[in-house]
């Protein structure tokens, strides 16, 4: 189903990816996330919270002087206090935030719902006389009665906000449920409308999709779905899925998120897990004989995405479930020519290997097996690995 139209990403790396448990990035290292992540065509980017202290203020100084081309928006409670904070950073638009469920307004504020509203109406024009834009951040949205949160739609356009933000902040929506509460926030409000999905149950980037086929206007997202405990919709698994899928358009450039993973991996001190959707190490690597025959006739029998859309390509790789097709074929590529009984005498050898050090033979490795099947190198290249007699 193709839709094609646009949807306006607000990465949240800097902000709810650094709230990943154990993560600090440092500001030289905010600071390039930051320009990589508008020089992929991210063009929002919600970068701190002021209300954390100085350093934090400075970091965020420190990328609004950037004078990137990207709107840049802290996270703020939608309390007077945060608010002064937020003030003189060069930001563009505060996210004032306020619980939207009954369990967070009377267990977390000792309140109700009228003060709520009350504060909507109270803290969107002092902030709008700031010189912010404004987005009110609905805290626990997907937990709240939807009345409600309607009602806090109304008070905050009347308010003079420009955008709400639903969030799913303990991540309990699934994708049905999730289109159509969108659109009937759609139905009732002229405010721009942002899902801000967490992963709890594996559904993010599902919920966020489906929230943009509802109607939703803007999608949080974050470089390799960092986040609280499970993390946030991924960046990359958005930008992808929503225009191969759905048709809809970023402006995000697909070949620069495998760097921009890198990038925010090494910086996070999360490794990316090597079968991570579109950037994990393996996900363009094939070892089933029935798959590389498949890929070797025509890649299009075995790829539903193109790794060229990321400037990578398929890797073909023996194993356990190697075939005769896939050994000839990458001995081809060694520059060795087997014969069919070549490939059949090595594939033992080569499952063999597989099944005692848990992984493929390197290009060492692969020569070895072929030069002489009594020896092959270890995973470090040195230790004998015992082969049968008669082997070619």
């Amino acid at each position: 189903m193709l839709v094609n139209r646009p949807i306006i990403i607000d990465d949240t790396t800097l902000r709810d990816g650094e709230q990943t448990a154990g993560v600090a990035f440092k500001r030289r290292e905010k600071c390039e996330i930051a320009r990589e992540l508008v020089a992929s065509g991210v063009p929002e980017l919600e970068i701190g919270i002021p209300a954390m202290g100085e350093d934090e203020r400075d970091t965020i100084r420190a990328i609004t002087s950037m004078n990137l081309k990207a709107r840049t928006i802290v996270w703020c409670r939608m309390s007077e206090g945060d608010l002064a904070a937020a003030c003189n950073l060069g930001v563009d638009m505060i996210d004032l935030s306020m619980p939207m469920s009954d369990q967070q307004i009377s267990s977390k504020l000792g309140r109700d719902r009228a003060y709520v509203l009350k504060q909507i109406a109270y803290m969107v024009p002092k902030a709008l006389d700031e010189g912010f834009e404004v987005l009110v951040g609905g805290e626990d949205s997907s937990r709240a009665d939807l009345d409600f949160v309607l009602e806090v739609l109304e008070a905050a356009e009347r308010a003079g906000a420009k955008r709400f933000r639903f969030a799913d902040t303990v991540g309990i929506l699934e994708p049905f449920a999730t289109i159509e509460i969108f659109r009937t926030l759609g139905a009732n409000s002229g405010l721009e409308l942002e899902m801000h999905a967490h992963d709890d149950y594996g559904l993010a980037t599902a919920n966020s999709l489906a929230a943009a086929l509802g109607g939703a206007t803007h999608v949080n997202t974050t470089v390799n779905g960092l986040g609280e405990r499970a993390g946030n919709a991924s960046l990359e698994e958005f930008v992808t899925a929503g225009r191969n899928l759905y048709g809809f358009e970023t402006g995000v450039d697909q070949r620069s998120l495998n760097a921009l993973s890198g990038m925010v991996a090494k910086a996070s001190g999360r490794p990316v897990p090597l079968q991570k959707s579109l950037v994990g190490s393996s996900v363009f690597t094939h070892e089933s004989g029935i798959h590389i025959d498949g890929l070797i006739k025509d890649k299009l029998n075995y790829q539903g995405v193109d790794p060229e859309w990321f400037g990578r390509k398929h890797e073909l790789v023996l194993g356990k479930h190697s075939g005769t097709k896939a050994v000839q074929h990458v001995y081809g590529q060694l520059g060795i020519a087997l014969t069919l009984a070549e490939a059949m005498d090595l594939i033992p050898h080569v499952r063999r290997f597989a099944e005692a050090y848990k992984r493929a033979p390197d290009l060492d490795d692969l020569i070895a097996l072929h030069r002489n099947l009594d020896e092959c190198l270890t995973e470090e290249g040195s230790a004998e690995l015992a082969l049968e007699e008669g082997g070619a």
